[in-house]
């Protein structure tokens, strides 16, 4: 028994007559049957495998271990698309995978993964191997009364761990192939590639269920989302993402283990949520959330723009967030790179809009209320999360240049448009324009100001004054915005344009290992050139030039 205990613990495999243990005949996870998949049925077209993550394989493979491209990346092949991320599944333990390469690194508690790295800065690659993991009944693991937090001292050591809700918090036992796709969440997630065979290896009739887009879970659907509730999230993702239907007995108990949700650490809820909005089906996501019952109630943040039925309203408030989560999906659609600070910006726009005009009608001046009304926002909605000071730090910037661009005289628009994030300011100023929020002309007078000339700057700054002479001596107070067109003939020579946020993102971005440390590298690129003028390009889709305004690498779409 000892030894059987070590040998599993190790990843060697048990003996041929071994049978399973009793934890798969409760029906919560079925352990299936092998089904071997070749070429000419599958189709996978080997142009669109990475070549690195073919070498993990081959490396393992060469070195006497079973080894697999899993998961995700498989069903992407199947449908046809080039995967995002590509990860293995082998029956190598994490230290005899860690072994293999010059730089591998051994993470995580709940699953213990190795993160296979290939390149360097920009052009770094990770490659995930997790190890097979053994099938075990949630009766067989030990307990705990908390959560990752409050229970680290019980988590210590342990390698199977669930709290009293049945979700499992620790899961590094290790196990033969079988029992790792029975532990997998989705049938179309729980299939097997070898690149070398050209096999598909599938236990759980996800082959099929991919063809048919329906969307399975694996066993009992109650006994998997208990076990974690995130699961919930990913089945509306997964969804949303590929445009298939949830089969009716894995979307049956969905509603009713919504209040499981509230065990999950906020930081996580935090992932899923960037994970849903910033991955390039942002509105669909919205659209499946409601019809899973999870609009309201689940993300602060959301709560915040949706209405009572889940869904973006109407009025300029909705629209302003449809058009800045419509150029995040065009954005990801083009390959490019965004970032959450500037998204989560537009989303939370309204409510600080609003806690900073109640503050000012107190009493309070307008920037130090503005301020107040900013942190306010970030405790009532985003919480202590891990990279909260960056992401806020750069929401607060877009919001504070707001006002800043109400002031066009003296020094304030020199020293304005020198600022690392301008440019994410300024996309967002126009997307405040375009849904009615400030009359386009300030935009147009910034728009030139930012690639004109010393002259032409002079120019604009002087007919700023001007207008806000002739406006103070007819009563009514300082101007906020020009006239369209309203510039000297000289600073309306050639075509001008914006300095778009987009080309700014693509030139900074930086690549990010994981949804906690997605950079925003792209607000922090230098002012724009003033010597090369552009028209601004017109938008598809009617979406926002905002989406990607401060570029940066989106949280990796985890399958």
């Amino acid at each position: 028994m000892i030894k059987n205990l070590i040998d599993k613990l190790l990843g060697k495999p048990g003996k041929p007559d071994a049978k399973p243990k009793a934890k798969a005949s409760s029906g919560a996870h079925a352990l299936g049957k092998r089904l071997e998949i070749g070429v000419a049925e599958h189709g996978i077209d080997p142009e669109l495998l990475d070549d690195r993550a073919v070498k993990v394989v081959r490396t393992l493979s060469d070195a006497g271990f079973e080894a697999y491209i899993v998961g995700g990346a498989v069903r992407d092949l199947l449908l046809g698309r080039r995967p995002k991320d590509f990860d293995v599944a082998t029956n190598a333990t994490p230290e005899q995978v860690k072994a293999l390469f010059r730089r591998a690194f051994i993470i995580g508690r709940r699953f213990r993964i190795v993160h296979v790295v290939y390149g360097r800065g920009r052009e770094h690659e990770v490659i995930e191997v997790s190890t097979f993991r053994a099938l075990l009944a949630n009766e067989a693991a030990e307990q705990v009364s908390g959560n990752e937090k409050t229970s680290k001292d019980e988590l210590a050591g342990k390698s199977h761990v669930v709290d009293a809700s049945g979700r499992v918090l620790r899961d590094n036992v290790w196990g033969p192939q079988i029992e790792d796709a029975a532990r997998r969440d989705f049938t179309i997630n729980a299939l097997y590639y070898d690149p070398q065979r050209e096999l598909v290896v599938d236990y759980h009739g996800g082959f099929a269920d991919v063809k048919k887009r329906v969307l399975r879970m694996i066993g009992d659907p109650e006994t998997r989302y208990r076990e974690d509730p995130v699961r919930i999230l990913r089945a509306v993702r997964f969804a949303a993402k590929l445009g298939f239907e949830l089969e009716p007995k894995t979307r049956v108990p969905v509603k009713a283990m919504i209040p499981l949700l509230q065990n999950v650490p906020i930081s996580r809820m935090f992932d899923e949520m960037i994970k849903l909005l910033q991955t390039g089906h942002a509105l669909a996501s919205l659209d499946e959330l409601r019809k899973q019952g999870l609009g309201r109630g689940v993300f602060s943040i959301l709560d915040a723009v949706l209405d009572e039925k889940g869904a973006l309203p109407d009025e300029a408030r909705g629209q302003f967030v449809r058009r800045a989560l419509e150029d995040t999906d065009r954005r990801v659609a083009e390959g490019r790179s965004v970032a959450p600070s500037f998204m989560l910006a537009c989303m939370l726009w309204h409510e600080v809009q609003g806690r900073w005009q109640r503050l000012r009608d107190g009493g309070e001046p307008a920037v130090p209320a503005l301020q107040q009304a900013i942190d306010l926002v970030f405790d009532a909605r985003i919480g202590d999360i891990s990279g909260r000071g960056k992401l806020a730090a750069d929401m607060r910037e877009i919001w504070m240049m707001q006002p800043r661009f109400e002031r066009r005289s003296g020094n304030g628009p020199y020293s304005l448009v020198e600022q690392p994030r301008y440019r994410a300011g300024f996309d967002f100023l126009l997307l405040r324009a375009e849904v009615g929020d400030l009359d386009m002309a300030l935009v147009d007078w910034w728009e030139d100001f930012a690639l004109g000339s010393d002259e032409e700057r002079r120019a604009l700054v002087e007919q700023a004054r001007e207008s806000e002479r002739q406006q103070r001596k007819s009563g009514g107070g300082r101007v906020r915005q020009v006239a369209k067109g309203a510039v000297s003939g000289e600073a309306r020579t050639g075509a001008p344009a914006r300095a778009s946020a987009d080309d700014e993102a693509d030139d900074g971005a930086d690549a990010s290992d994981g949804p906690d440390e997605a950079g925003e590298a792209g607000e922090g690129a230098s002012a724009p050139a003033r010597k090369r003028r552009r028209r601004r390009k017109p938008r598809s889709g009617g979406g926002g030039g905002g989406g990607g305004g401060a570029g940066g690498a989106v949280p990796a779409d985890a399958g």
